[in-house]
């Protein structure tokens, strides 16, 4: 049965909007490949949308059998997202296949206790370095019921 679903996930990437990437991403060899927005528009032979550029969850991978079409293409290939540099318009894909033992490429990671892969669903990003003489607590990010306030840099947050 689960054959039978994972062809028609293939064929469905393989007919989609996003279906040029697919099928660059099933010829590709290695098991990374770092790629510009502009070289992915060349690809698909479209404009990325906005929020593409401006969301970083747009590039999270998906859940096995749920998802957006755009992921839907690069996880029925093998692949996932790895890194995100939007600054940069930079993406890196890695094989999907690295993920520990017990996944299938486009399914969730195991989940043993309290402990998961976040990286299955969110792609890395560099952050830099942290200014010097920066720091933060947990007073100054989230408030009494654990609602996030803004960070350091709100003067209400932290206070009372």
């Amino acid at each position: 049965m689960a054959r039978g679903r994972d062809r028609l996930i293939r064929e469905a990437a393989s007919r989609g909007k996003y279906a040029p990437l697919y099928r660059c991403l099933s010829t590709k060899t290695g098991s990374r490949w770092q790629v510009s927005f502009r070289e992915l528009e060349a690809i698909l032979g479209f404009a990325l949308p906005d929020s593409a550029r401006l969301y970083r969850p747009w590039w999270s991978n998906q859940k096995r059998d749920a998802g957006h079409s755009h992921a839907l293409a690069w996880q029925a290939a093998g692949w996932k997202t790895r890194e995100v540099h939007l600054e940069e318009e930079v993406l890196v894909f890695t094989r999907a296949d690295d993920k520990p033992s017990g996944t299938t490429p486009g399914s969730a990671p195991p989940v043993s206790g309290e402990t998961f892969d976040l990286d299955a669903f969110w792609p890395a990003i560099s952050g830099g370095a942290w200014p010097a003489g920066f720091t933060v607590n947990r007073r100054q990010i989230y408030d009494d019921q654990g609602r996030l306030t803004g960070g350091p840099q709100d003067d209400s947050a932290g206070e009372g």
